[in-house]
């Protein structure tokens, strides 16, 4: 289980309160936000759920574009003479 600081005193006395999932503070432009604002209120959830659904969906897109990276140097460097035919698979 990971931390939250709660407070910090001027003697750097630090309390810290259990959560669950790590956090994450994010610096946003002011377009970004009143942005990502619009859209949370639009979809009735939180800022930071929305925030984490966005997250989320540009990791999947960032695994998608490095994947098909592979995939076209892969075929680039496909000989068809040592490739397998259907039949010799299944």
């Amino acid at each position: 289980m990971t931390g939250c600081v709660i407070s910090v005193t001027l003697v750097s006395e630090v309390r810290r309160m259990a959560v669950k999932n790590p956090r994450i503070n994010v610096v946003l432009e002011k377009p970004l936000y009143h942005t990502i604002e619009r859209l949370a209120n639009r979809d009735g959830v939180s800022l930071s759920l929305k925030v984490r659904d966005l997250v989320k969906e540009a990791l999947e897109i960032e695994e998608d574009m490095a994947l098909s990276a592979f995939a076209e140097k892969r075929e680039r460097t496909l000989k068809k003479s040592r490739a397998l035919k259907h039949n010799e698979i299944w």
